[in-house]
């Protein structure tokens, strides 16, 4: 069975809000996977590059260890910030 992709084929949902949660955090991709990485959660830079750029699908532990670094909701990483 094939795995879902957006409507323009790409792999997740969260890659343009992640970069702007990063911008907002002053966070660099490489502080960000070390942050997750202190956590517990073997993310590196790579990981995080291809979540941004939505050529990787992102597992629900992903999720929630990023929601945890950057102390938002899913609702939030998902959809991005409310106006």
């Amino acid at each position: 069975m094939p795995k879902p992709r957006t409507k323009t084929g790409e792999k997740n949902l969260i890659g343009k809000n992640l970069i702007e949660l990063r911008a907002r955090n002053n966070c660099s991709q490489r502080l960000l996977s070390y942050k997750l990485q202190l956590l517990g959660y073997d993310m590196d830079k790579n990981v995080i590059t291809r979540i941004e750029t939505r050529k990787r699908y992102v597992t629900d532990i992903e999720l929630k260890a990023l929601c945890e670094v950057f102390s938002v909701t899913y609702e939030e990483l998902i959809d991005g910030p409310k106006s």
